[in-house]
């Protein structure tokens, strides 16, 4: 049975703290019509766009439960980003510290379970097989002993990132612009090394934020036996 779509649920009070934090921060001239929503993302977004006199928010539905300091940081940053300023330092403080907090985090990663895109396991592309890749860097850099997530070539080659490792949908996924005859194999294999490490090293929290790319993580991820040629090769696919 297919479990129903979430819908976006009217967030009332979102439009008193939007006009609320339109005041405090200064904005010049009126302040537009804000009709504000929790949206059910399957990330921590949050959107604002202007249409005349209206501004229409959306929220990430993890925010539901978010404290009013949090809410507020939100609404301090959306309106910034739309008037093209910059957000005060104590509101993006406030935000950084509720999105990096432990509950937070959990919850998220609950929701990429629920929502996240699950893509249909397809590791054998037109000129390389992630599987076989897999196995064999498994063997030459990890003892044989990395647990396998899902792994997939994207549906569209991605312009703007190579590879991506989503924990909690536990799945590698490489851009589909990488599987041609022109990309060589050592540039394939770099950036799928790269994905493994970050199964292996998991996102943790620092002192800058959350730090996926450790210096034991860079440190091994140099062990490549090609490492500076494949980043010289991927640098002239940007």
């Amino acid at each position: 049975m297919t479990r129903p779509a979430a819908r976006p649920v009217p967030f009332p009070a979102g439009a008193r703290i939007f006009h609320r934090l339109f005041t405090r921060l200064g904005f010049h001239g009126r302040p537009p019509h804000f009709v504000a929503e929790f949206y059910p993302y399957a990330n921590l977004t949050h959107t604002i766009r202007l249409v005349e006199d209206t501004a229409y928010v959306r929220l990430s539905d993890l925010l539901r439960a978010a404290p009013m300091p949090a809410l507020e940081a939100t609404a301090a940053i959306l309106l910034s980003r739309l008037y093209r300023r910059s957000a005060p330092r104590a509101f993006v403080e406030t935000y950084r510290e509720f999105s990096l907090a432990r509950a937070t985090r959990r919850r998220l990663h609950h929701l990429r379970r629920k929502r996240g895109r699950r893509l249909a396991a397809n590791p054998r592309g037109a000129c390389f097989d992630l599987a076989e890749v897999f196995a064999r860097l498994n063997r030459r850099y990890f003892h044989g002993q990395l647990h396998r997530p899902r792994l997939a070539w994207s549906p569209r080659p991605w312009r703007t990132q190579l590879g991506c490792f989503d924990p909690a949908l536990n799945q590698i996924v490489l851009s589909s612009r990488l599987d041609c005859a022109v990309v060589p194999r050592y540039a394939v294999e770099y950036v799928l090394f790269h994905e493994m490490l970050h199964v292996k090293h998991a996102i943790r929290r620092a002192s800058c934020g959350l730090q996926s790319h450790s210096r034991e993580f860079r440190r091994q991820e140099k062990r490549f036996h090609l490492f500076e040629r494949a980043r010289r090769f991927l640098s002239t696919l940007a």
